[in-house]
């Protein structure tokens, strides 16, 4: 289960490891369609056991969001170890996320 976060815990949910975490409304379609890609991927033994994945629902916590200055969603953060080594926006399929993780995770 993809773990819900907020502007609170943030920097402390994500600051370990890899960590993706995609930044979605409700409202949004594209974001409807890109929720279940994670999912997945966090279902995948290959992923779950080495990716952390979180969302965080951009209209309950605005701060973040503006602080990387994420102005369109989805917009999917790839983080490592505390630094931004990622940011991918819009929908990606699943093989496209896989290609993009396994840059990190190996």
């Amino acid at each position: 289960m993809v773990q819900a976060i907020t502007d609170n815990n943030f920097d402390k949910e994500t600051g370990q490891g890899v960590v993706l975490t995609d930044f979605w409304a409700t409202w949004c379609g594209p974001c409807r369609m890109q929720s279940p890609v994670v999912e997945q991927l966090d279902e995948d033994e290959n992923y779950g056991s080495k990716v952390k994945f979180t969302k965080m629902d951009v209209d309950a916590n605005p701060e973040t969001a503006q602080n990387f200055g994420i102005m369109s969603i989805p917009t999917l953060m790839v983080k490592k170890d505390g630094q931004v080594v990622e940011t991918l926006v819009g929908y990606h399929t699943k093989d496209q996320l896989q290609q993009v993780l396994d840059q990190y995770t190996d």
